[in-house]
């Protein structure tokens, strides 16, 4: 029987530990042949020697196990860089048909004391490093779309964050670009429709060495997958890469431990009228200071709150 990927080309980014990782594995398992790329850094933070270790490990794992894979190990924050990114996909498999971005890194503090390095270093690797595989991804898709006279295949997976939707006081780098990254996927799930391609976004929440801080009070069953396994995260993103998914578009899940949650778009809570041409300063202070007197002190974003979420 075919696998739902059998045939098509991946490109997974942070693919050398984690989730990246459990991602590259479940497309390959799905039949994917798949580029693993990693910088290879040993510092969450980014710090440290790069490394083609990661990356030729998984790689390597995929072809044991009578895939395909070829690794790659540069800088996905660096333009060029992820130029030859897609440029070996489609040269080691002749084609790209999918692209998930996972590639990121933390330098965690408060906004009062967050250097500019902190904050553009974090917006490097996470915002502009997604937009550098897609630029190039999406010239590709284009180009072939106009060859063949129609739409062709392609398919993204964005990483977000529930940092993003429920607030995360301590990274406020982080959580900024995660915002930006759904915002870019939305933006390109627009702009490539018509092309054939797809572009959705996740906020998975696992256990890895980017979260080993938050989940530290959350230790791991004795047996049995543990909850917090990435392995739970990454089924969603093979569905996602898949002729399946062709109907989703521009859309944004968080998913963890067996449970997947389609979140919706930002919705209008309340809404007031000026009884004038324009509101007053006293007319506001009337309807808003009233409106949020009879809301629990500290009450925050509403996806956060209707999906019941807790800081991740």
């Amino acid at each position: 029987m075919a696998q739902p990927l059998e045939g098509l080309s991946a490109v997974v980014t942070g693919a050398g530990r984690g989730l990246g990782r459990a991602e590259a594995l479940e497309l390959a398992r799905l039949g994917a042949a798949v580029v693993v790329n990693d910088f290879g850094q040993p510092g969450r933070d980014g710090s440290g020697e790069s490394s083609a270790g990661p990356a030729e490990e998984v790689a390597a794992e995929i072809r044991a196990s009578g895939g395909r894979a070829a690794a790659h190990t540069g800088d996905v924050a660096d333009f060029q860089q992820a130029r030859t990114l897609v440029e070996l996909a489609i040269e080691e498999f002749g084609k790209l048909d999918i692209l998930v971005n996972n590639a990121g890194i933390l330098r965690d503090r408060m906004v009062f004391s967050m250097t500019e390095g902190e904050w553009d270093s974090v917006i490097r690797v996470h915002l502009k490093g997604h937009f550098n595989t897609t630029h190039f991804a999406a010239a590709y898709w284009r180009e072939r779309s106009k060859a063949a006279g129609g739409p062709v295949y392609g398919r993204i997976v964005n990483t977000s964050s529930e940092a993003f939707l429920a607030g995360s006081a301590g990274q406020p780098n982080y959580a900024a670009a995660k915002g930006g990254i759904v915002g870019l996927t939305t933006s390109t799930a627009l702009a490539l429709a018509k092309y054939g391609v797809t572009a959705n976004a996740i906020c998975p929440r696992a256990r890895t060495r980017m979260t080993e801080d938050v989940f530290a009070g959350f230790e791991q069953p004795s047996d049995g997958l543990d909850p917090l396994a990435p392995e739970h995260v990454a089924p969603l993103v093979g569905y996602l890469a898949s002729p399946a998914a062709a109907r989703a578009n521009g859309q944004l899940f968080v998913v963890h431990g067996g449970m997947v949650a389609v979140v919706d778009r930002p919705r209008v809570r309340a809404k007031f009228d000026s009884k004038q041409d324009t509101f007053t300063y006293d007319e506001l202070d009337a309807v808003l200071t009233a409106h949020y007197a009879e809301r629990p002190e500290g009450e925050t974003f509403a996806a956060a709150e209707v999906l019941g979420l807790k800081r991740t």
